[in-house]
C-alpha cells in the first residue's frame, strides 16, 4: 500500500429468490427471508456461454476492463460474420434485450431467427455508447464496453423455442439475452392531458419540449399523458410538482433526452412511471446534468416501472427527496451512477430495481451537506458495475441495505461498500446503526491498481475517519469472489479504527483469498459464518501502516472453515495458492505492532520492532516490573527470539532478569522461558537469544530488572519460527 487509495466517485453540476445456476439467471417465486435476495425480475436472462453456438466462448477473467471481465459470468461468445448463437427460450415471451459490445468504433446489426425462422427486423448494434474513458479517476482504464439492445419479437414464443442472433458486417461479443412478455400498451387515464393535446410529435421528429411543459402546467394535481411513441426533448423539465408523468409502459412510451429533470427544489407529489428515458451520453462528463432527474423531485414522490438508459445518472438526488420511493425500473449502459442519494435524503426507499452496466456505484448514499437518514436499498438486482461499487454507503445516520444481489463487480469496488470516504466537505460519517442484511454477492470485489491489491465481496472502509457507528452485518451469501469476502481497512492509508462490527450467519462459497481481510486497527466479531472452498487462508490480519493498531477478530461461535491465518504479512495471498511455507528466517515481529506498560520520553515501544537495533523502547524508570507485549498479527511456531541493546561501545554490559510469555488471544498467558537473567555485552554485539517453543500470536517479554539502568531497554525483538 504504497500508492495513494483512490475510490471513483463522480460530482454532477448542479423480493424475490434469483436463482445462479450455471449460466442461467432465473428470476423464481418470492422466498422466505433470506433464502435469497434480488428483484422480482419480469423477465429471465440466459447467459450466451451457456447457449448454442458456432462463435467463440471468451473467459472466464478477473483482471480489469477486458470482453470477458465487464461480462456477465466473466464470460460471453464472440460472433464473427455468419456465426450465430442459439438460445432456447426459458419462458413465453415476445420480446428480448440483448447485452452485446462490439469493436471501437463500429455498428452493424444481428439476424433474429425464431425456430430456424429470419424475421425481417434486425437489432442495431453499435459501439457509440461504449469505450469510456475517464482519465481522471486514477486506476481507470478504457471500459463500459458493453451496451444493451432491446426489440419486440412481433410474435409470442414459447418456452423451449430458440431464438437465434446471427453476425452479418460487424464482429459482435453477446453476453446475455433477457426474454420477457411485454405487455400491451396501456390506456390514457381518464382526466390525463395528454401531450399530444399539447403538440408533442409522436415521430420522435419534431421538438416536443414544449408539449410537456404545456401538458405539466396544464395538469396540476393530476396526470400527463404520455402515449404510445417516440418524443424527442432537447432540454430539460424543471417546475415538476403536483403531477403525476404517466406512459403506457415502457415498452412503448419512449421519451428521447439526456436531461428529464433539473429543477433544484419541487413542493413534492410527483409520480412518475411507466415510460422509458433513453439518453445520447457517450461520454461521461461530470460538470454536466445528463440525467433522467437531476436534483429534486420533492417530499412524497415516486419513479416506478421505467426504463432509463445511456444517461450519465438515473437519478442525482440532492435537496428534499422525503420518503421518495424508486421502484420496479431499469437502469441500463449509465456512465456513471445508477443512483445517487446526494446528502439530505430522508426515508428513502429504492426498491425492486434492476441495474446493469453502470459506470460508477450503481447504487449509492453519500452524505454531502446533509446525512442520509433512514433510507434503504432493499430487494434490488445489481450486475455488472464496470468502475466502482455495486452499493456504496458513503455516510449516513441509520442506513439499510437489504436483501440485495450483487453480480460482477471488475474494477476499483466491491459488492457492497460501507465507508466514511467523504470526497469532499461537509460530509457526515455513519453513525447511528447501518444495517446490512439479507444480501448475496456473486464475482464481487476486485483488483484495485491504486492499492495493488485487491478490495473485498464486502467492504467496510474508515477511509477518512473511524468507523464509530453500529455496523450490523446479517445473512450473508458471498459465491465466488475472485479475492476476500469480508475487508476491513482505511482506505486513506491513515490506519484509522474500524470497529462497532458484527457479522453473524454468512456463507461464504468459493472464496479466491482468504475470508476477512483486516487492514486497518478495530474490531469486529463473527458469529455463524461458515466458508468452504477458501483459496489461500481464514484470515488476513496485517493492518496498514505497521503499527498503526490491531483488528481484533472475535470468535462469537458458530464458524467453520476459515480458522487458518495467513502468516507472511510481507507477501499478499494470490488466489488460489494456498498457505506459504513459513520462512524461518523471517523475523515475525518486524514492523508489527507493540505495546507497553510504559516508555521513556521518546522511548516507544514500536522502536523495538523497527529493524533499528540504534534506536531502542525503553521502560518507565524506577518502576518494575514492565511489559513489552508484540502482536505478530497471525498464530506461528515460535522456535526462538533474539534481544538487542545498541551496539555502541558507550552501551556497557548489562543483564536483564526477563521472562517470556505467549498467547494466541491476548488474554490467557502461557510461559515460554522462565525468569532468568540475560547479560547482555558489547563485546558480543549486545544480542541474547533465548530459546522458546509454542504457538503464538502475541508475545510478551515480562521485565523485573536492569543492572545498567533502573528500566526495560531492548532496541530490538526479533522473533523466529526456526
Amino acid at each position: 500500500m504504497t500508492t495513494p487509495r483512490t475510490t471513483v466517485r463522480s460530482v454532477p453540476a448542479a423480493a424475490t429468490a434469483v436463482a445462479l445456476a450455471a449460466g442461467l439467471l432465473v428470476a423464481v417465486a418470492p422466498a422466505p427471508a433470506h433464502a435469497a435476495a434480488g428483484a422480482t425480475l419480469p423477465f429471465t436472462s440466459v447467459e450466451a456461454e451457456s447457449a448454442t453456438h458456432t462463435g467463440t466462448r471468451i473467459g472466464p477473467d478477473y483482471s480489469q476492463g477486458t470482453l470477458a471481465s465487464e461480462a456477465s459470468g466473466r464470460q460471453a461468445v464472440r460472433l464473427n460474420a455468419g456465426q450465430r448463437v442459439t438460445f432456447s427460450v426459458p419462458r413465453a415471451a415476445n420480446a428480448v434485450t440483448v447485452a452485446y459490445s462490439v469493436p471501437d468504433g463500429q455498428s452493424g446489426s444481428l439476424d433474429v431467427y425464431v425456430n430456424g425462422q429470419r424475421l425481417d427486423r434486425t437489432l442495431p448494434v453499435t459501439s457509440r455508447y461504449s469505450y469510456v474513458d475517464t482519465p481522471w479517476i486514477p486506476g481507470a482504464r478504457t471500459h463500459h464496453l458493453y451496451a444493451n439492445a432491446r426489440m419486440l419479437l412481433g410474435r409470442d414464443v414459447q418456452a423451449g423455442d430458440t431464438v437465434a442472433f446471427q453476425a452479418t458486417n460487424v464482429q459482435v461479443t453477446v453476453d446475455v439475452a433477457d426474454f420477457e412478455q411485454a405487455p400491451a400498451a396501456a390506456t390514457r387515464p381518464s382526466g390525463a392531458v395528454s401531450v399530444t393535446d399539447k403538440g408533442a410529435d409522436p415521430t420522435g421528429q419534431g421538438d416536443s419540449t414544449q408539449a410537456f411543459r404545456e401538458a405539466i402546467a396544464a395538469a396540476q394535481g393530476g396526470t400527463v399523458w404520455i402515449p404510445p411513441g417516440e418524443y424527442r426533448l432537447t432540454s430539460s423539465l424543471n417546475g415538476v410538482q403536483n403531477v403525476t408523468l404517466q406512459g403506457a409502459g415502457h415498452w412503448h412510451s419512449v421519451v428521447r433526452t439526456s436531461r428529464f429533470i433539473d429543477q433544484t427544489a419541487s413542493s413534492g407529489n410527483v409520480h412518475i412511471k411507466d415510460f422509458a428515458v433513453i439518453g445520447e451520453v457517450t461520454e461521461r462528463v461530470d460538470s454536466s446534468p445528463d440525467n433522467f432527474v437531476n436534483g429534486s423531485l420533492g417530499p412524497d414522490s415516486t419513479v416506478s416501472g421505467m426504463w432509463l438508459q445511456h444517461l450519465k445518472v438515473g437519478l442525482w438526488l440532492t435537496g428534499n427527496n422525503d420518503n421518495l420511493v424508486v421502484e420496479n425500473s431499469r437502469f441500463l449502459d449509465m456512465t456513471a451512477d445508477g443512483l445517487n442519494l446526494n446528502g439530505n435524503a430522508r426515508g428513502v426507499k429504492v426498491r425492486n430495481n434492476f441495474l446493469r452496466n453502470q459506470g460508477d456505484d450503481a447504487l449509492a448514499m453519500w452524505s454531502l451537506n446533509a446525512p442520509d437518514v433512514n433510507s434503504v436499498f432493499e430487494n434490488n438486482t445489481i450486475t455488472q458495475p464496470n468502475l466502482a461499487n455495486g452499493i456504496a454507503i458513503y455516510g449516513g445516520t441509520d442506513i439499510t441495505v437489504r436483501n440485495n444481489l450483487i453480480a460482477d463487480t471488475n474494477a476499483l469496488g466491491s459488492g457492497i461498500a460501507i465507508s466514511n470516504q467523504k470526497f469532499l466537505d461537509p460530509f457526515h460519517p455513519l453513525s447511528g446503526t447501518i444495517t446490512v442484511d439479507g444480501n448475496t454477492l456473486v464475482r464481487t470485489g476486485a483488483m484495485n491498481p491504486n492499492w495493488n491489491h485487491p478490495m473485498g465481496a464486502l467492504r467496510v472502509d474508515s477511509y477518512d475517519s473511524a468507523i464509530d457507528a453500529q455496523v450490523r452485518i446479517t445473512n450473508t451469501t458471498i459465491t465466488d469472489s475472485p479475492y476476500s469476502a469480508f475487508e476491513f481497512v482505511s482506505g486513506g492509508g491513515r490506519g484509522l479504527a474500524a470497529r462497532n462490527i458484527t457479522v453473524d450467519g454468512a456463507t461464504v462459497n468459493r472464496v479466491g483469498t482468504v475470508v476477512v481481510q483486516a487492514e486497518t486497527q478495530g474490531a469486529a466479531t463473527f458469529r455463524n459464518v461458515t466458508a468452504t472452498g477458501v483459496g489461500s487462508a481464514g484470515i488476513y490480519n496485517c493492518p496498514y501502516p505497521a503499527g498503526s493498531g490491531t483488528f481484533t477478530v472475535t470468535d462469537g461461535g458458530g464458524n467453520s472453515g476459515w480458522e487458518s491465518t495467513w502468516s507472511d504479512c510481507s507477501a499478499w495471498p494470490e488466489p488460489g495458492q494456498g498457505e506459504p511455507q513459513p520462512d524461518p528466517d523471517r523475523n515475525l515481529a518486524l514492523n508489527r505492532p507493540a505495546t507497553a506498560t510504559g516508555s521513556q520520553d521518546v522511548y516507544t515501544p514500536g522502536k523495538a520492532v523497527d529493524g533499528d537495533a540504534h534506536t531502542y523502547w525503553e521502560s518507565a524508570n524506577h518502576a518494575f516490573p514492565q511489559t513489552l507485549t508484540i502482536d505478530l498479527g497471525a498464530t506461528h511456531a515460535v522456535r526462538r527470539v533474539v534481544l538487542k541493546l545498541p551496539p555502541q561501545a558507550a552501551w556497557q554490559a548489562r543483564t536483564q532478569t526477563l521472562s517470556v510469555q505467549g498467547s494466541t488471544d491476548g488474554s490467557a498467558w502461557t510461559t515460554l522461558a522462565a525468569a532468568r537473567e540475560h547479560r547482555f555485552d558489547p563485546a558480543t554485539g549486545n544480542t541474547v537469544t533465548v530459546p522458546v517453543d509454542g504457538s503464538l500470536r502475541h508475545l510478551r517479554l515480562h521485565v523485573t530488572g536492569n543492572t545498567g539502568w533502573p528500566a526495560a531497554q531492548f532496541s530490538e525483538v526479533e522473533v523466529y519460527g526456526s
